[in-house]
């Protein structure tokens, strides 16, 4: 695990979108394509923003990008709380990216229908490989969530399957979910957290017991991969 910190939230974003291209432009010299997980977010939406400007947007080989979502509240694509949307506005409709190459969590049919093609299209793309992605983005919430892995939720123990979904009480919407299982078998996992809020569940996640139940980001551990934890001065600031 490395820890990179950074003064504010814009010097983050500019270390992380810095990072990532390096690494895609690393990993596409010895492959046909690089497949990138999103996250969604305020603090992703600030780096789509970036990586939708220059350099980015004329270093990174856009078209050679297959991009997945790590999870999806099962609102309509026109509704302001959808992860896929804000990406696309932000990122993917102003760079030139293949749109063959973009897999959306459908939210116009049965949320678990949707999570069961998801994980077909997942299978499809990694089948008996040992590892899945090449990059996952990840955020963490104050209450130490990543991806739809709430603390006390069932798919927390979730061990097999790739995708998940359920209806969470505390917001009452339904959310569709990657599991653990499947982002430990990336080769690179990149959290970003930022501010005071964040700080005391950081310093637990990172330095605490192991707790997944009470601390659900603790579970993203990739077993053959890398793990970066990108996070400002506010957030690492009850780290010791």
């Amino acid at each position: 695990m490395e820890i990179h910190i950074a003064k504010d939230p814009a010097q983050l974003s500019e270390n992380v979108a810095a990072w990532i291209s390096n690494y895609i432009l690393e990993v596409l010299q010895q492959q046909e394509r690089f497949t990138l997980v999103l996250s969604g977010g305020s603090t992703p939406k600030a780096l789509f923003g970036l990586l939708a400007k220059e350099p980015y947007s004329q270093m990174i080989p856009w078209e050679r990008i297959h991009f997945f979502w790590g999870d999806e509240r099962a609102v309509p694509f026109e509704d302001d709380r959808n992860n896929a949307r804000m990406a696309y506005e932000v990122l993917l409709d102003k760079v030139p990216v293949n749109p063959d190459y973009i897999h959306v969590m459908r939210t116009d049919i049965d949320p678990e229908k949707s999570a069961e093609e998801y994980a077909a299209i997942l299978h499809k793309y990694f089948g008996k490989e040992a590892t899945t992605f090449d990059l996952v983005l990840l955020g963490m919430g104050d209450d130490g969530h990543t991806l739809s892995l709430f603390p006390g939720t069932k798919v927390v123990h979730e061990k097999k399957a790739w995708t998940n979904a359920f209806f969470l009480q505390a917001q009452d919407m339904y959310r569709i979910t990657l599991t653990a299982p499947v982002v430990n078998k990336a080769a690179a996992v990149l959290f970003m957290a930022t501010g005071a809020g964040k700080a005391i569940t950081l310093k637990n996640v990172i330095q605490g017991t192991f707790d997944a139940e009470k601390y659900p980001s603790q579970l993203i551990r990739p077993e053959n991969g890398e793990l970066h934890w990108f996070v400002d001065e506010a957030a690492a600031a009850a780290m010791e």
